[in-house]
């Protein structure tokens, strides 16, 4: 089979390029992506977190598959919740999150592989989860990036015993695994070999379910066995558009980070983006506006936590309240990653998936890290322990698809919690409105404009950036290019040619896979 691959770590990539040579089709190797993801990129996904998947199966329509958290069915624990912040140190800053058992949401992730399996693989799972049971078992070198991940959240893996066992240092006694340790997860590894064998039913009805459960109820969580017993994964329509000579499928609600996207390729589509000169003040003026127009539709959003309103930020009478302020103009890391696969059939894949930070406890005997989705502050806007019962969070996640009319297709998406939006807005633009490569779109220089700070990347000419203060005075200017602005793996193929990029600003890598043993 041939394809294209972007994954944000190389074994990652060469989990879904082995499974593209053994015959599997896009599908098959993205699941077999995520799972070895939840090995080697351990910080960022795992088997107890949750995402989001946007397939397009040759001939037929876009869908996406929801697997992403639910809030417990009860705000009841029968103990006081096990939840309490840490300080994560970024160096230039310390970000509070809140882990413990209390910040624990339903997973989805198990339940949402196994559902895509049933609905589009072609290869049995047990073929799908060789490359992670491998990786766990044999270990994988920790790379510059990994070590630096675990560098910052440090606190939460090191605060339970399991935890510590489990990302222990081999070389440096007391401290966790650093650059070029070789990380070994054999109870992972047992446990999808179980889950390979036994389904899905095995993390939601039946012993890791005991575990989770067992351990929430006795230690200050919320979530109970009819939690789990009950998740469901969620097909969805994707929300599309479009965008001059090209159509995007993106997210739908109730995830925000799509539909925050299709407003900006609104307001942009009013003006002549390529006209403008990439880099150019008109051209990063514009940008810049559009970014704070979206943060203000983000905040209402949020605040009225209504499906209804984040569809009515499309509709014409909204969008003009936003529209003349660009018109005028032209006038933290998160725990997650992506992966984006196309095969030579015309499938196409691209997945998001998130584990928030981990919530510092491992299910008992599995090797598998808990998520702390109910800690994270940007989807609790109502304030912690008062998130509505039963229902699924919403997140910025973006896995998106995009059509041009000369039938090239290209699958992309990105880490980087608030930055998703922006990192992709950018991606799309410079590969319609400026008509670069894949490679080009995603090294170009970005920025993000959020809380009245205009961040920028460098490779912009100094003089554009000087006519900027005027309108944006706050303004950090980074040395280099870094994962805070997002991580945008793509691929394409144009009927012909495959292209396969992974953003070097989150250790992405890209294969392209020949078809040849």
């Amino acid at each position: 089979m041939k394809g294209a691959i972007a994954a944000g770590h190389p074994m990652t990539a060469a989990a879904a390029e082995e499974i593209l040579q053994d015959g599997g089709n896009a599908f098959d190797a993205i699941v077999a992506a995520h799972f070895c993801a939840c090995v080697v990129e351990p910080v960022l996904a795992s088997l107890a977190g949750g995402g989001y998947m946007l397939a397009q199966k040759e001939g037929a329509d876009p869908i996406v598959y929801d697997f992403f958290v639910q809030t417990p069915r009860s705000r009841n624990s029968k103990t006081a919740p096990d939840f309490f912040p840490i300080h994560a140190d970024f160096g230039t800053v310390l970000q509070e999150f809140h882990i413990g058992l209390g910040s624990i949401a339903v997973p989805g992730s198990v339940r949402g592989m196994f559902e895509i399996h049933r609905d589009l693989c072609t290869l049995p799972m047990s073929r799908l989860v060789e490359p992670a049971v491998k990786a766990a078992r044999e270990g994988v070198r920790l790379s510059h990036l990994q070590a630096k991940i675990f560098d910052i959240v440090s606190p939460i893996y090191s605060a339970t015993r399991e935890a510590r066992q489990t990302y222990i240092s081999p070389t440096k006694s007391g401290f966790l695994v650093s650059e070029n340790d070789l990380l070994k997860q054999p109870k992972l590894a047992e446990t999808l070999g179980s889950l390979a064998k036994e389904g899905d039913k095995l993390f939601y009805e039946g012993d890791i379910a005991n575990k989770i459960a067992q351990l929430c109820t006795e230690g200050g969580g919320y979530l109970t066995r009819d939690d789990l017993s009950h998740y469901q994964v969620i097909r969805r329509p994707p929300l599309q558009l479009k965008y001059r000579n090209a159509r995007l499928f993106t997210n739908p609600p109730p995830a925000s980070g799509g539909i925050l996207i299709a407003m900006a390729l609104k307001l942009l589509e009013q003006q002549n983006v390529g006209a403008l000169g990439f880099g150019s003040y008109q051209h990063l003026d514009l940008l810049a506006a559009g970014m704070a127009a979206t943060n203000q539709a983000r905040l209402d959003m949020l605040l009225t936590n209504s499906d209804g309103v984040a569809e009515y930020l499309l509709e014409e009478q909204y969008l003009s309240q936003y529209r003349q302020q660009v018109a005028d103009r032209a006038q933290c890391l998160r725990g997650t990653t992506h992966i984006s696969v196309v095969d030579g059939f015309g499938n196409s894949a691209s997945m998001t998936v998130s584990n928030g930070e981990g919530c510092g406890y491992m299910a008992p005997g599995t090797g598998i890290m808990l998520n702390n989705m109910l800690g994270e502050e940007d989807i609790n806007p109502a304030g912690f322990h008062c998130w509505p019962e039963n229902q699924r969070m919403t997140s910025m996640m973006s896995p998106s698809l995009l059509q041009l009319d000369n039938g090239t297709s290209v699958a992309l998406g990105s880490g980087g919690s608030n930055r998703i939006r922006t990192a992709i807005l950018q991606v799309v633009s410079n590969l319609v409105d400026f008509a670069m490569s894949p490679e080009q779109a995603v090294s170009a220089p970005r920025i993000h404009y959020e809380n009245e700070l205009l961040n920028i990347e460098p490779g912009f000419e100094d003089a554009a950036l000087n006519m900027l203060k005027d309108d944006y005075p706050n303004q950090k200017r980074w040395e280099q290019l870094n994962l805070f602005f997002g991580g945008v793996h793509t691929v394409e193929f144009d009927g012909h040619h495959f292209h396969g990029v992974g953003d070097s600003r989150r250790g992405g890598v890209g294969v392209v896979v020949n078809g040849d043993p």
